[in-house]
């Protein structure tokens, strides 16, 4: 299962996902990197065929400056993504002697970062639509989307929009946390990136460690706040 999610916040945006990689058809898993830097102001996660994401992560640290540059961000992504996709579509083998199924050559791409001084959080489905969701402030994709997305709704009254991209980096690693609890196949270490008009900053593991610290201060808040409630 793929958790990738990405929070909209006052002054940036944070990426974040889980790193463990589900392979049904084989019965195991195994850790991957899901966040990959799109240029210097801007990074992107994927769910679906490993095939397609992995030419996509190449392709992507050639194309970053030419997409992040156009005047057109949206339709940009979809000149590059869509090409690959159907690459892949026209070549899937879908019946394969002695297995019951052949996976699928589908994927889906979530990117987020500035382009011309403006936040953007883009969606690039199986099909090739092009969604945004940065007026929304939340968005996820995987197969552990769903459950993300319903996290994300538990903590919409925070009011993420509205604070500093240090309170969004909190809710991502609670949320990708609280995943990891509710489900096995989500797992391996949080992955997540903090994006301001002045750059990315991809976390390292002694990093997140720190930010699971502000997470307990937060629930233990929560909690005292909870015991007076009815007082």
């Amino acid at each position: 299962m793929t958790v990738v999610l990405s929070i909209r916040c006052d002054d940036g945006l944070v990426m974040a996902s889980d790193s463990q990689i589900t392979d049904s058809g084989r019965g195991m898993s195994y850790p991957a990197q899901k966040l990959h830097p799109l240029g210097d102001h801007a990074a992107w996660g994927g769910s679906g065929a490993r095939g397609v994401l992995a030419e996509l992560e190449e392709g992507f640290r050639d194309s970053a400056g030419v997409i992040l540059d156009s005047a057109d961000v949206d339709r940009a992504l979809q000149r590059f993504v869509v090409p690959v996709l159907r690459h892949h579509y026209d070549n899937f083998i879908e019946h394969i002697p002695g297995e019951d199924t052949a996976g699928t050559p589908s994927a889906y791409v979530l990117t987020a970062g500035y382009a011309h001084g403006r936040p953007f959080i883009i969606e690039i489905n199986p099909n090739g639509m092009v969604s945004r969701y940065e007026d929304i402030g939340f968005h996820a994709v995987g197969s552990g989307a769903a459950m993300a997305q319903q996290a994300g709704a538990l903590l919409a009254h925070f009011r993420m929009t509205e604070r500093s991209v240090s309170y969004g980096v909190v809710g991502a690693v609670r949320v990708i946390d609280a995943l990891r609890i509710t489900a096995p196949s989500v797992g391996g270490p949080v992955d997540v990136c903090r994006i301001t008009p002045d750059g990315t900053d991809h976390l390292d593991e002694e990093e997140v460690e720190e930010v699971r610290g502000h997470v307990r201060r937060w629930t233990d808040l929560e909690r005292q706040a909870l015991d007076v409630l009815f007082d």
